[in-house]
């Protein structure tokens, strides 16, 4: 006797919202059931045909709908059913975490990068158990760790200092320059290479793109300031080398275009603080207002992106045969820069984000 099983509406509606919130989070294994349940039940799919399709038993097939016929919708929920015991403890894997946070030199091996090797032979070393080199893999990344590439930090590196910038000096500048409604300037310098600067790009697998170089090793020298609550943008291109006559030209030039007072945020570049530079601003102190960044910290200097984004815009990749050429598509991209204030107010996220969260506290 065949016997034929119906699903009412509301059922088969709670069934398709049930999947739908499984695709979402990725749940292939209840996505499976409850295709299979709506399957032989709404369309009237054989066991065999299901089986085949998705890899599972015919016993399997009348187990889940014997299941759901019973329970209904709980029986959708999978249940832990416990696995192997694992063969660190917490407490190990605590220690492990510690051995690899503090480095494999501490460890007692030369190098001073991870693999995979060394911290399965530290896990045999200290806990005697031994793992293959691919499921330490996946255990460290279970632990939280990533196979990362290291960057440099530099030795001269002031952390206090650069902490003191942020939650005190510039909370401080912020408050200044609302209270004068002063303009707040981050300025800097950069070179573009007429021989150009190569990027990453899509290209044919096996066919690395090659990009034409004249080898003059000849640049484009820029001198830029940005300003905190307008997003203008000022830069100059200049001849030669930078210098302190150059750069008190440029601010003078910027000063003969405001009216405001000028806070000043400079890095330690040696025209910035020349003697001369230092006179003229000594001068213009009824003007301008210099403050002065952490030393070796670009990171805190909101331009040096526009410089990075000007790059990729105007010279990754390209060719320039003539030093004229070069020099329009980097005008053409600060131009552009220029006469987009959100672009340029985009650069400042460390200081909305941070700092000046605490200088609204402060007024």
């Amino acid at each position: 006797m065949n016997i034929r099983i119906q699903f009412t509406r509301q059922t088969v509606k709670a069934l398709l919202n049930l999947r739908h919130q499984a695709c979402k989070q990725d749940n292939v294994r209840l996505v499976r059931r409850i295709s299979v349940l709506l399957e032989y039940v709404v369309y009237q799919t054989p066991v065999a045909v299901l089986s085949e399709r998705w890899g599972l038993s015919p016993a399997c097939v009348y187990e889940w709908l014997s299941a759901f016929l019973i329970r209904g919708l709980d029986s959708l929920a999978y249940r832990y059913r416990g696995g192997r015991k694992a063969k660190l403890t917490p407490n190990q894997k605590k220690r492990l975490c510690e051995w690899v946070d503090a480095g494999p030199q501490a460890a007692g091996f030369d190098t001073a990068c991870w693999n995979s090797i060394l911290i399965q032979q530290v896990i045999k070393r200290e806990f005697g158990v031994e793992y293959t080199r691919y499921y330490v893999c996946e255990l460290l990344r279970h632990l939280g760790y990533s196979f990362q590439k290291a960057r440099f930090v530099s030795d001269h590196l002031d952390e206090a200092r650069r902490q003191a910038w942020l939650n005190e000096e510039w909370p401080q500048i912020l408050k200044e320059a609302r209270r004068r409604k002063a303009l707040i300037l981050f300025g800097d310098e950069c070179s573009f290479a007429q021989w150009g600067s190569l990027s990453y790009t899509w290209a044919r697998r096996g066919q690395q793109p090659t990009v034409k170089t004249s080898g003059k090793r000849k640049g484009y020298k820029v001198l830029g300031l940005i300003e905190y609550f307008s997003g203008r943008l000022f830069f100059e291109g200049i001849d030669g080398k930078f210098n302190s006559d150059k750069y008190q030209a440029f601010l003078q030039k910027v000063m003969d275009l405001t009216h405001e007072h000028l806070f000043l945020i400079q890095d330690g570049a040696k025209y910035n603080t020349s003697q001369s530079t230092c006179q003229f601003f000594a001068k213009h102190v009824d003007r301008v207002t210099v403050c002065q960044l952490p030393s070796y910290s670009p990171d805190y200097n909101p331009i040096e992106y526009l410089w990075r984004n000007t790059k990729k815009d105007a010279t990754h990749n390209k060719y320039f045969e003539n030093f004229e050429d070069m020099v329009a598509a980097v005008n053409r991209t600060l131009n552009r820069i220029a006469a987009t204030p959100a672009a340029v107010l985009g650069l400042f996220g460390r200081y909305c984000d941070e700092a000046s969260l605490k200088a609204e506290k402060a007024t």
